[in-house]
């Protein structure tokens, strides 16, 4: 079996940006990427997506985004090339089409403390010894190898959440995910629902209301928030006033859900109701569906932007590394009851900006420091 000082499970933004810290620390990391090009799931989100941060806050440590006006925002065939660039250029063995399928601790067992806080060489505390002899990653195809540590840098787009909605298991017409729209003409005509009052769902249901009647239905108001305040992009004040890296996810249960950055066009959509924007649907019946109101009507798609969760199901074999509810059990993206486990890109895993190609840099530079304390002393 090869031996392998650190195995990192993804190669998008956060796997590409933990490859770097790495090497950055002498390690020696194997980035394992199920596609086949490093650049995280960039090419499969729909065809009109662009950043809402301008190009001179989107780039990962040691390359500037390319082009003329980094006040611009980027396309998503942008930040596509911009990581397959940024890969190349990258001194790191990275391979493509390696699909990783299961994480077990070497020694074949995962012991955690009573108390469940983080212990281990990992954390600098006494302690745990699980993960001691490091772990097989298992790929798909029945290949294996021996890594000293894991980084789990998969990312989310792999495991769409798709909420129990009322009626939804009835109904007979289409249900999609954001994840499988690409782009609005295959729904020109149509009635369509959009689930959600994030920035996917509010962005494709005034794309949709183009060509559809489309009704954008959720349980919780749309919040916005201004794309520009005094003739700066929000991201300027963001950095200046340093909120945009203030560790306020280590302090959180619960991730807080991003308001909608808006130049404008979004609040005059609704507006116009282009699209229309109502509460939930209260059920469905066949064809139908229920609104709050007692209306019913029919509808040929429901499409659910409700967002995504971490995509780690490699990582159930490696007890203590989740929670029942399949979430990383972390602090700071440090595993709380496996030492030699790390996590990057996980939305607010320290700042609002943990997920982001402007910030997963700095949280990856705080994982490769400790992991290679932990191998050091070992």
């Amino acid at each position: 079996m090869e031996h392998v000082d650190v195995a990192v499970v993804g190669g998008g933004q956060s796997g590409l940006a933990t490859a770097r810290a790495l090497l950055g620390r002498g390690l020696r990391p194997v980035v394992l990427e199920a596609s086949g090009q490093a650049a995280g799931s960039w090419p499969r989100y729909y065809d009109s997506l662009t950043l809402f941060s301008p190009a001179r806050y989107s780039s990962l440590p040691g390359m500037p985004f390319p082009g003329g006006d980094p006040n611009r925002y980027p396309h998503r065939d942008e930040v596509a090339a911009y990581l397959a660039a940024y890969a190349a250029r990258l001194d790191a063995d990275i391979r493509t089409g390696h699909r990783v399928t299961r994480v077990r601790p070497a020694d074949g067992s995962a012991r955690e403390g009573a108390s469940g806080r983080p212990g281990g060489p990992l954390h600098g505390g006494p302690g745990r010894r699980a993960g001691a002899a490091g772990f097989v990653v298992e790929l798909a195809g029945g290949g294996a190898l021996h890594a000293r540590a894991v980084v789990a840098a998969s990312g989310t787009f792999g495991h769409p959440h798709r909420p129990d909605l009322p009626g939804l298991d009835g109904f007979t017409g289409t249900v999609l995910h954001a994840a499988e729209y690409r782009r609005p003409e295959p729904f020109a005509g149509r009635r369509v629902v959009v689930v959600g009052t994030g920035n996917s769902a509010v962005q494709i249901a005034a794309e949709l209301a183009g060509v559809a009647r489309v009704t954008l239905a959720g349980r919780a108001p749309v919040r916005f928030a201004p794309q520009r305040i005094a003739g700066r992009d929000l991201h300027f004040w963001l950095r200046l006033t340093g909120l945009d890296t203030v560790p306020l996810g280590t302090l959180l249960r619960e991730p807080p859900s991003q308001p909608v950055f808006d130049d404008g066009r979004y609040r005059a959509a609704l507006a116009q109701g282009a699209p229309d924007l109502r509460a939930l649907f209260t059920g469905a019946d066949g064809a139908e569906v229920r609104w709050a109101d007692g209306g019913r009507e029919e509808v040929d798609t429901i499409l659910l932007a409700t967002g995504y969760r971490p995509d780690l199901p490699y990582l159930s074999g490696t007890p203590g590394a989740l929670d029942r509810a399949g979430r990383p059990r972390h602090r700071g993206g440090t595993a709380l009851a496996v030492p030699g486990l790390a996590f990057t890109g996980l939305e607010w895993q320290r700042s609002p900006s943990s997920n982001s190609l402007r910030g997963v840099g700095r949280d990856a530079a705080r994982v490769a420091r400790l992991l290679a304390r932990r191998l050091r002393s070992r």
